[in-house]
């Protein structure tokens, strides 16, 4: 899981993600490239947990902490208490390791 956390930290630097990235991933992916428009739209769309955790957290980063909460609960999460840095982590290690 270490190694796939690595690999996605490194696909960063490219223009843009895999192709065979999930939704939720590319949605980080979009993220992590300050692309915030993007990664909502990509994860917007989506009915999957994952999509929902990833989509708490572009409204978190953003400050929007009430829709984070809804979009945290659609996910099965709870309300992240941690640094936006190791929620990240969190949710691409969930995501990797999966």
């Amino acid at each position: 899981m270490v190694v796939n956390v690595a690999d996605f930290i490194a696909s960063l630097g490219g223009a843009a993600p895999a192709p065979d990235l999930s939704a939720p991933l590319a949605g980080l992916w979009w993220a992590a490239k300050g692309d915030w428009d993007r990664a909502h739209t990509i994860v917007q769309d989506e009915s999957s947990r994952e999509a929902a955790w990833v989509h708490a957290y572009l409204h978190r980063v953003e400050g929007d902490l009430g829709n984070a909460g809804y979009w945290y609960r659609q996910a099965g999460q709870p309300a992240a208490k941690d640094s936006l840095e190791a929620e990240w982590e969190r949710i691409a290690a969930t995501l990797l390791g999966a």
